[in-house]
């Protein structure tokens, strides 16, 4: 019955996220003339030149995969202003440009000469890892313990030798111990649409946590010996043939070392001390966002299909699979009024989840804003997200003079006021009787400001309250959809 009325919530949802979607928008300002509603002789150009500026590291194939055209291409004069934003919000989604401007110039017999002026980021961060070890700041903020305090080094190397590629070591210490190697190549083949990467490494945890009681996660600590060991490694393979959509394949293996004390404390912790496992893992991406880290414009879907456990290794004892998948819709309703809508949803097999791999509401982007605070186990789960926002400060952009670096003397920032309104159901199967939000309707409600500006920070400050009239102020750094 229950079921039943989960998938009923799915529908409801669906309907939810479409009513409120709206088509895409297009940018008319960036060519010198709009002749769609004029009469002119000039029906078509042809690219004669595409030149780039400022791409000091990157490689060109790099940035020409990203655009629409390419040079000696006929296109309708109704066609190339938009074929040349979009390619300007391609561009800018690789994440390796702080800003992209594209110049025309036309020339004589219908020719025009195209000039991309690209501002390169800092590719070489070797810093020191610091990071607070919780599921949102929220949470930690409620004890301040330093405990949970991650550091150690901190190399990743993006746009490596120029070609999209990147690479990353990790020594990290603190509440959580990892410490691993990753190497990314976008691309192996001619036509640039096949690429691979590699990582693995080992992982240790001195406290976990082994249940969830009143929708709250108990800890177990041991200050002298790793509760969970895991030595990991990853081979994933990616497929990109057109230029808004991705296939991804990964392959894992994990080695899992528990502590007997979890399972006397939990008996679902997992089936024993004991795991070695593969996991299957497909990742299929359609995005047509203007900017990535906080859009405005556009829709996004992702749908993931994981299966841990192929019945291959001795002590692969797990067999257990799900579906996840997202939609979010982004549009400008008026000049500076935008709408967003999304909607995240997980469905999993029948087969029993054990509690260190279980995840329900609480986690990453898929909770209910007002409920930061608690966890809400479930193996389905849907989630309705939107934001009705207003550009207190559209995007600006300002020098600071006394920076002598281009990459970072460039600054760019915006603000953005915002009421949200979020659903969200989460039907559990195995879970405690008092996990009094398990299976049940959540609603929450509130205003919110966020700050955005460049490399892809993103500032959110928001106040909301929930159906059980709780209220507070939380904060995070993500898009709120």
């Amino acid at each position: 019955m229950r079921l039943n009325y989960f998938l009923f919530l799915v529908f409801v949802f669906s309907f939810y996220i479409s009513v409120f979607s709206f088509g895409n928008p297009v940018n008319s300002k960036l060519f010198p003339q709009d002749t769609s509603n004029t009469k002119s002789s000039i029906d078509f150009f042809v690219i004669q030149q595409i030149q780039l500026i400022g791409n000091k590291t990157t490689k060109p194939q790099i940035i020409y995969r990203e655009l629409l055209f390419k040079e000696n291409d006929t296109i309708a004069i109704i066609d190339i202003k938009n074929r040349i934003e979009q390619s300007r919000k391609n561009i800018l989604n690789t994440s390796l440009f702080n800003f992209v401007t594209i110049d025309t110039i036309i020339q004589p017999e219908n020719r025009l000469c195209i000039h991309i002026n690209l501002t390169e980021r800092w590719y070489i961060w070797p810093s020191l890892y610091l990071k607070i070890n919780e599921r949102n700041f929220n949470t930690w903020w409620e004890t301040k313990d330093l405990s949970k305090l991650d550091y150690g080094i901190y190399f990743s190397w993006e746009n490596f030798r120029g070609r999209k590629e990147s690479l990353m070591f990790m020594f990290k210490k603190g509440y959580d111990e990892l410490y691993g190697i990753s190497y990314k190549i976008p691309y192996i083949n001619k036509r640039k649409t096949i690429g691979l990467g590699i990582s693995g490494g080992f992982s240790g945890n001195h406290e976990v946590p082994y249940y969830t009681e009143e929708n709250h996660q108990l800890f177990y600590k041991d200050k002298e010996q790793y509760l969970v060991k895991n030595i990991f490694s990853t081979f994933h393979i990616v497929y990109r043939k057109r230029i808004f959509s991705t296939h991804t394949i990964h392959v894992s293996y994990n080695d899992y070392l528990f502590s007997d004390t979890l399972n006397v404390l939990n008996p679902d912790f997992t089936f024993s001390n004991h795991l070695q496992y593969f996991t299957f893992f497909y990742l299929f991406k359609s995005d047509h966002r203007d900017i990535k880290a906080y859009p405005l414009n556009g829709n996004y879907l992702d749908v993931e299909v994981v299966k841990h456990g192929f019945n291959l290794l001795k002590r692969e004892k797990i067999n257990m699979a799900f579906i996840h998948a997202s939609y979010r819709k982004y549009r400008e309703i008026s000049k500076r009024w935008y709408y967003a809508g999304g909607v995240n949803t997980k469905i999993s097999t029948s087969a029993f989840q054990p509690y260190f791999l279980g995840q329900g509401l609480g986690y990453g982007n898929d909770y209910v804003r007002s409920y930061e605070y608690y966890v809400i186990d479930g193996q389905n789960f849907i989630v309705g997200k939107s934001n009705l926002k207003f550009a207190i400060i559209p995007t600006k952009v300002k020098k600071i003079p006394f920076i002598p670096f281009r990459k970072f003397s460039l600054l760019h920032y915006s603000l953005y006021t915002n009421l949200l309104v979020d659903v969200g159901y989460a039907y559990d199967r195995q879970g405690s009787i008092n996990n009094k939000l398990s299976n049940t309707f959540l609603f929450g409600t509130g205003i919110g400001l966020d700050f955005v500006t460049y490399y892809d920070k993103v500032f959110r400050f928001e106040y909301s309250i929930n159906k059980l009239g709780e209220n507070g102020f939380f904060v995070h750094f993500v898009a709120p959809i």
